[in-house]
């Protein structure tokens, strides 16, 4: 069974943050540039204070407007983020994503960030393990067909 670890290996630990003071509009150009939909606010560069994410700014511009843009990362982020541990099984974290409606998970140990996954890290390291599954399955199977 995989483990958060494991798709830290394959994806990178690379983890994008903004400071809480950071404008939101310098926050939607660096998602756009990096190609991500999710930053870990910290002001330390260790510790998660929040996490803002492509839909906070969209709620944020349909509650605000254009004066979102101003706006600074701590007045849209979300404080109660869900976080998770390089231990962790992919299915618990799916389980965790699901039941909590979020799309990204920091992965914080011992009081730091090592990481994020995304719902997608998740589903493609789901599905690539249910594949490898089921190509040994079918091997078994016809290997035992064939004596």
């Amino acid at each position: 069974m995989s483990r958060v670890a494991d798709i830290l290996r394959a994806k990178g630990d690379r983890v994008l943050m903004v400071t809480p003071e950071t404008p939101v509009a310098r926050v939607a150009q660096r998602m756009r540039e990096a190609h991500v939909g999710a930053f870990v606010v910290s002001s330390d560069g260790r510790g998660v204070e929040g996490l803002i994410t492509e839909r906070d700014i969209v709620f944020g511009l349909a509650r605000h407007g254009e004066a979102t843009l101003t706006l600074r990362a701590s007045a849209l982020m979300s404080q109660a983020v869900h976080t998770c541990h390089l231990g962790d099984s992919v299915r618990s974290v799916m389980t965790t994503m699901t039941n909590s409606r979020v799309r990204h998970l920091p992965v914080v140990e011992h009081g730091e960030v090592r990481g994020i996954i995304s719902i997608g890290d998740v589903t493609k390291t789901f599905v690539d393990e249910t594949e490898l599954e089921a190509s040994v399955m079918r091997d078994a199977y016809l290997a035992h067909r064939s004596r």
